[in-house]
């Protein structure tokens, strides 16, 4: 299994160049169940990666460009008449699929944003009364561009904390943006994925089979306890006025789990703790206003938090 999964990464490695992280996060979301909230400056490939990941999988696949006449039921589905029949039926929206590429969630308002803390949480959907399951393999991978304010919403904390990861996109170094430039002059065209060679090598069942044996990966309770520690560390911060509530523990613990799998760990440990701490938990923190102002960012607090707590031997 994780040959198959080495195998997506140099699917993506195809079409995309200098975003590892961000690859290395996307399939420890697929394989711990989550979602991942991408957040960079336009042009970095935040699109491109996750329509190349899922061009890399046997999944199906939707995007939905999110826009501020966005409604609700243009996401989950809605009741329409069907004239033939004459009668009211329910037509599924895009949500219902495997992987769902939100882009721009921060361009639709708060109501629409709302329609997929169910489908996110409870992996189904509610309408007219009748409850409608998604999909086992269920991901939202959202995009978000942090530098335009002009038409966009920030996204609510509830909502924010239902994804398993937030990944920031860096923009790349000299030598990747090199390579890019390379592929473009040899003819790579983003928009044709076949054409650049990338093939489906992960299918449900290879994926249900990796999910399986991460949840299996051990952990011990001296681990377990490093974990809560770093969680309730965020509470009493004197520049956080909201710290990681048990939800970002769990989520924290499952991440550990699929990053400790990956690289073929016997179990889970510290470094693995550390090493998932700040794209889990950034987003689940608020600062204080006070912070804010001094120029004191969430990824700054975590790596205080990380250097203060006592870690397990």
């Amino acid at each position: 299994m994780r040959d198959a999964v080495a195998r997506v990464r140099a699917e993506v490695a195809k079409s995309v160049v200098g975003q590892d992280g961000a690859v290395s996060g996307l399939l420890i979301a697929l394989l711990a169940g989550g979602h991942v909230l991408l957040e960079g400056v336009p042009g970095v490939a935040k699109t491109l990666l996750v329509r190349t990941l899922s061009h890399a999988l046997s999944l199906d696949t939707k995007r939905v460009q999110f826009t501020p006449d966005l409604m609700p039921g243009d996401i989950t589905g809605s009741i329409v008449y069907d004239a033939k029949s004459g009668d009211f039926e329910f037509r599924e929206g895009p949500v219902f699929t495997n992987i769902l590429l939100a882009d721009e969630i921060n361009r639709t308002p708060p109501k629409t944003q709302s329609s997929l803390l169910e489908a996110m949480e409870e992996r189904q959907v509610s309408a007219d009364g009748v409850t409608r399951r998604l999909p086992e393999h269920f991901l939202v991978a959202a995009t978000q561009n942090p530098v335009e304010y002009e038409g966009t919403y920030t996204l609510p904390e509830a909502q924010l904390d239902r994804f398993l990861l937030k990944l920031v996109l860096e923009l790349p170094e000299r030598d990747a943006e090199v390579e890019v430039l390379s592929r473009h002059a040899a003819g790579f065209n983003p928009r044709d994925l076949a054409a650049a060679g990338v093939t489906p090598v992960l299918d449900a069942e290879q994926l249900a089979a990796a999910q399986a044996a991460v949840r299996q990966v051990p952990v011990s309770p001296d681990v377990l306890g490093y974990a809560v520690d770093l969680a309730r560390a965020t509470r009493t911060s004197p520049s956080v006025k909201l710290g990681v509530s048990p939800r970002g523990t769990t989520a924290l613990l499952a991440a550990s789990r699929a990053w400790a799998w990956m690289i073929g760990a016997a179990g889970v440990t510290p470094d693995h703790i550390q090493a998932m701490a700040i794209p889990v938990l950034r987003h689940r923190i608020q600062l204080r206003p006070e912070a804010e102002l001094e120029g004191v960012g969430a990824d700054t607090v975590l790596r205080s938090i990380l250097q203060q707590v006592r870690v397990p031997i």
